[in-house]
């Protein structure tokens, strides 16, 4: 917006300048030293990519991706650098700093989009402290004008962020920015009253984000928690909108930790860290324990003795909220102590761009796929693609879920037509989790609905492995589960058992595994599918 570049929209910009920053926030974010030792090797990687500079500024270097150009304008590698330390460290960063404004004085794209400008606001405030201290006057002049100009341009354009997490980051910068350079209780009235709108739109009842996604609602965990930390610091009062969602996110992100301690892989979200999980939970004065069933996110969990199991029974998210999100209804992962036996496959990165779309789909979800066709179907490659992202194609659906007891243990029903429209199917599915966590039963009905006669519809029951199991078939047709503790577990089924490749990128990096396959037709009559894991003594 090039009306953004002239001298008197930035005369807007001017304020008070602050000389200090009042609070540096704690961004429990993992800062891995590996990244400070290529960027002082002038290695820059982000987004997958890497570009090496012997010479010159890294800011004048053509991008290899949009991605890329905008990791570096973020900052990404500021926190790297401040984790090492060291005056090597530091100054580089005070040379990428001082470059970084010498160029970008002006609004210009990607640098001053408003979540590219919060997460680089976020790194600075959080991570700049050891460039700032003891820095030259005229050098922390130059950095204090350009945050402030900054500062006082994002209030402005947060409504501009993509939908969803960025628009929330976005607004949550703001607030940091304000609390921590300059403290102005009428600004930052304000910008609480924008931060607490995009938490009344994203955050739901019981907790979880719109986005369905996991990972998601811990980075809208995360920049909560910097924020109240911030208004504390500051000693101004924390509204009591923001406080409620810390409040009810708590538990939902323990209600989607596995009991390696990081999180379930639903709706693109990855593993991530589970000790900055831990470190951000254990700062939860509430300690809320996790629900049985989130109603508003459309999850189910299942948990006795050691055992977990958490199930999708949500309908996908709509718009842009759908740009990452996966065709997964009905996928469920299971996991015993801190080892995961059934996944669903991830989310890649864009080093894994190739990944992507048949990552979305249902097939790499531990659920039932019909004639090899994602439930929900991302938008094709086009112009419409082009304007509004890859987001999912919007359907109609009607999901309903019920719970109850049995003498088997704690049993979660469950059933979807998104199959209907296109081959007149509904998929109904059962787990229960017997008392003491040692077997997992489970079914699959496909139902066909309708007048007439049907055509006949493959299927495919999909049980993705995490890749640290070995499996083996047995002579009596079931398979063989080792642990890598050595427990054994055994997946029983009455028909044909497939042992098939598959991929896992729970941790942003592809890994080679396994799944489970059971493989049939459904026509005119409803088919049940029967299976079941159950632990075993393996010698």
């Amino acid at each position: 917006m090039a009306w953004r570049r002239n001298w008197f929209y930035r005369s807007l910009l001017k304020g008070r300048l602050p000389d200090r920053v009042l609070h540096h926030p704690f961004d429990a974010l993992p800062r891995r030293l590996e990244e400070a030792d290529a960027t002082l090797k002038g290695r820059f990687r982000f987004a997958g990519e890497t570009v090496d500079l012997v010479k010159g500024s890294i800011f004048d270097r053509p991008p290899p991706s949009t991605a890329w150009a905008m990791a570096l304008h973020s900052f990404e590698w500021l926190a790297p650098l401040s984790a090492a330390g060291g005056e090597a460290a530091r100054v580089l960063a005070t040379r990428l700093i001082s470059q970084w404004v010498a160029r970008n004085g002006r609004y210009g794209e990607p640098a001053w989009l408003p979540q590219i400008m919060a997460r680089r606001l976020i790194q600075l405030l959080a991570h700049g402290r050891f460039v700032i201290a003891n820095s030259d006057m005229l050098w922390r002049s130059r950095l204090f004008v350009s945050l402030r100009e900054q500062s006082r341009l994002l209030p402005r354009i947060v409504e501009e962020a993509p939908e969803g997490l960025p628009r929330l980051e976005a607004a949550a910068a703001n607030v940091l920015a304000i609390a921590c350079l300059d403290d102005q209780t009428k600004r930052l009235d304000a910008g609480l009253a924008q931060f607490e709108a995009q938490i009344a739109a994203q955050i739901l009842g019981d907790g979880g984000h719109a986005s369905r996604s996991p990972e998601q609602l811990l980075h809208a965990y995360r920049h909560i928690v910097m924020t109240i930390d911030a208004l504390t610091a500051v000693g101004y009062p924390v509204p009591a909108g923001i406080r409620s969602a810390h409040d009810r996110i708590a538990p939902m992100l323990r209600f989607f930790r596995h009991g390696d301690g990081a999180l379930a892989l639903f709706n693109g979200g990855s593993e991530c860290d589970g000790r900055m999980i831990a470190g951000l939970l254990a700062r939860d004065d509430v300690r809320g324990l996790p629900f049985l069933h989130a109603p508003h996110s459309g999850f189910q969990r299942l948990t006795a003795g050691r055992a977990l199991a958490i199930m999708d029974c949500g309908a996908p998210p709509e718009g842009a909220l759908s740009l990452a999100a996966h065709a997964g209804c009905l996928s469920f992962e299971f996991s015993t102590g801190g080892q995961r036996l059934v996944v669903n496959c991830g989310a890649g990165d864009v080093s894994a761009a190739h990944w992507q779309s048949a990552l979305r789909n249902t097939a790499a979800h531990s659920t039932v796929t019909l004639a090899d066709t994602s439930t929900v179907p991302v938008l094709p490659a086009g112009w419409v693609r082009d304007l509004l992202g890859p987001r999912l194609v919007s359907l109609a659906a009607h999901i309903e879920t019920e719970r109850h007891e049995t003498p088997h243990g704690w049993c979660v029903e469950a059933h979807h037509d998104l199959y209907l429209r296109e081959f007149r199917i509904v998929h109904e599915r059962r787990l229960t989790l017997s008392p003491h966590g040692t077997v997992l039963t489970g079914g699959d009905r496909l139902m066909p609905s309708g007048r007439g006669p049907h055509a006949i519809v493959p299927y495919a029951v999909r049980f993705h492995i995490h890749p640290d199991i070995r499996m083996s078939a047995s002579q009596g047709g079931s398979v063989i589960l080792k642990l890598p503790n050595g427990d054994g577990w055994r997946f029983r089924h009455g028909g044909p058992i497939a042992i098939e490749e598959s991929v896992y990128l729970g941790r942003g990096v592809v890994r080679r595994s396994e799944q489970l396959v059971l493989a049939g037709e459904v026509k005119n009559e409803p088919v049940e599918i029967g299976w079941a894991f159950e632990k075993i003594a393996v010698e």
